[in-house]
C-alpha cells in the first residue's frame, strides 16, 4: 500500500513554497509549533515615471517638487494635481491587450513606473444590470472598495519619497486600504475614524496591523484629533491632501473607456463624499484627449454628484451656484462614505461637475436601505448605502428627463455591502 503524497504551504518572503507532510498525513515535527511561517521582507523601493513633470496646485497653480513629499498646495493650501509629459501615441491602445488585468496597466499616465505597492486593485467589471444601464462593481477590490486604487498609488508614491509611517482619518473604507496597503508596504498605519464606524471596517484594520483610533463626530473630528495627536513622523495621505490618491482612482475612467470600447457612457452617476473619484476621473478626461484617444472636441461624461440629504455640501454650492463647497453643519447619514461635511476638494467637484454639464443631486436617507435591498434583489450585487443613494438619484433624474432613455449609464458601486452589516 502505497501513501498518497500531500502537501501545506508556507508564506516565505512573500512566495508560496510547497512543504511535505509526514507518512502519518501529519507537519514534520519541525513544523508542528509554528504551523504557518511569515517571513517579513523590505519592500522594493518604487521608482517614479519618468513622464511625471511635477506637480500643480489645482486651484492657484503653483508648483510644488515631486521628489520630496508634499500635502496641499504650499501658497494656498488646496490640492495638487500630477502632471504628465504626455501626448499623442504615449499610450496607444493596442499596446493594452496583453497588460496585467489591474490599474497599473495605464502605467504610462502613473506615478510610479516600477516597483509599486499592490494587491491587484482595478480592472473591476462592468455589470449590465439594463438597457442602457451598467453599474461598476468597485467592491471586487481587493480591500472591498475603490479606496484600493486610490491607496495602492499613494502608499506607492510614499514608499518612494522614504515615508515610514503612514496616517489617514476614515469614514471606513479608506483606512482598511490603507492599513492593507500600508502592510504590503511593510509600513506601520494609524488611522482614526468616527465611533459610530461599521464594526466591520473598525475590525478589517486591526486585522491588518493599523493603529486605531474611535474619534467622536465625523470624519473631520477624525482628521482634526490626527492633527494633534497623531504620530509627528508620519505621512498624511487625507483625500485631497496629498496628491496621488487622484492618480489610482483616475484608473476607474480608463476602464470604462477600455470596457465600452471606445464610446464612453452619457452620463456617470457616483455618489461623492470626499470627490476624489469624480476629480480623477474628470483629470482622466483631459488625459485621453491629449493621448489622443479622445478629440478635443468629443462630449464628456455628463457627472452626477450624489449624496445624502443629511450631509450635501457638494450639491448645496451646485444649486446655489456656488465656486466652493462650504461646511455642513450636524451632518448625519447611515451612508458612511458620504457623511464628508467638509470637503477640501469641493471646489474641484463643482467644477467637474458644470464642465460636463453634469448635475448633483441629494436623497432623502428613508430611501436609501430600501433601495439597497431592491437594487441587490434585482442584481444579485451587494451594493453599499453609497451606492443605493446613487441608484434612488438615477431613478429620480429618469422620473425628471434629465436622464433620457436613449442614454447610456454607468453607476459606481463604490463598495461592498458586507461592511456595514
Amino acid at each position: 500500500m502505497t501513501s498518497k503524497r500531500t502537501g501545506d504551504s508556507l508564506l516565505r518572503g512573500g512566495r508560496v513554497e510547497r512543504s511535505g507532510l509526514a507518512a502519518d498525513g501529519r507537519l514534520p515535527r519541525s513544523l508542528r509549533r509554528a504551523r504557518l511561517a511569515v517571513h517579513v521582507t523590505e519592500h522594493p523601493v518604487p521608482t517614479f515615471n519618468a513622464r511625471l513633470t511635477g506637480l500643480s496646485c489645482f486651484s492657484c497653480g503653483t508648483a510644488h517638487d515631486h521628489r520630496v513629499i508634499q500635502g496641499v498646495c504650499r501658497a494656498c493650501g488646496l490640492p495638487l494635481r500630477v502632471d504628465y509629459a504626455i501626448g499623442r501615441g504615449d499610450l496607444p491602445r493596442p499596446r493594452l491587450a496583453s497588460r496585467v488585468a489591474s490599474l497599473w496597466r495605464y502605467r504610462e499616465v502613473l506615478p510610479i513606473a516600477a516597483d509599486e505597492v499592490t494587491l491587484a486593485e482595478g480592472w473591476t467589471p462592468l455589470v449590465a444590470v439594463g438597457d442602457g444601464v451598467w453599474i461598476k462593481d468597485e467592491a471586487r477590490n481587493p480591500t472591498g472598495s475603490f479606496k484600493a486604487r486610490g491607496m495602492s498609488a499613494a502608499v506607492s508614491a510614499a514608499l518612494a519619497l522614504g515615508a515610514r509611517a503612514l496616517v489617514a482619518p476614515s469614514a471606513g473604507n479608506a483606512a482598511g486600504a490603507l492599513a492593507a496597503y500600508g502592510a504590503a508596504a511593510r509600513l506601520p498605519v494609524t488611522v482614526a475614524m468616527p465611533d459610530d464606524t461599521p464594526r466591520g471596517c473598525i475590525e478589517e484594520c486591526r486585522l491588518y496591523g493599523a493603529t486605531v483610533h474611535l474619534v467622536p463626530g465625523t470624519i473631520a473630528d477624525a482628521g482634526r484629533w490626527l492633527r494633534e495627536h497623531g504620530p509627528a513622523d508620519a505621512v498624511d495621505v487625507s483625500t485631497l491632501r496629498e496628491p496621488y490618491r487622484i492618480e489610482g482612482k483616475k484608473t476607474m475612467a480608463y476602464e470604462l473607456y477600455e470596457q465600452l470600447d471606445g464610446r464612453l457612457p452619457d452620463v456617470i452617476v457616483y455618489p461623492t463624499g470626499g470627490g476624489t473619484g469624480l476629480v480623477g476621473m474628470w483629470k482622466a478626461f483631459g488625459e485621453m484627449r491629449a493621448l489622443g484617444w479622445l478629440d478635443a472636441d468629443a462630449p464628456l461624461p455628463r457627472f452626477v454628484s450624489v449624496q445624502a440629504a443629511g450631509c450635501a455640501p457638494v450639491v448645496r454650492g451646485f444649486e446655489s451656484g456656488a465656486d466652493r463647497t462650504e461646511p455642513w453643519v450636524d451632518a448625519r447619514t447611515q451612508a458612511y462614505g458620504l457623511r464628508v461635511p467638509s470637503p477640501i476638494g469641493g471646489f474641484l467637484c463643482l467644477r467637474a461637475l458644470r464642465e460636463t454639464g453634469g448635475t448633483a443631486y441629494a436623497v432623502p436617507e428613508a430611501e436609501i436601505a430600501p433601495v439597497v435591498r431592491r437594487v441587490a434583489a434585482a442584481t444579485g450585487l451587494d451594493v453599499c448605502p453609497e451606492t443605493g443613494a446613487a441608484w434612488a438619484a438615477l431613478e429620480q433624474l429618469r422620473a425628471s428627463g434629465w436622464v433620457r432613455a436613449s442614454d447610456r449609464v454607468v453607476v459606481f458601486n463604490t463598495g461592498t455591502g458586507l461592511k456595514y452589516r
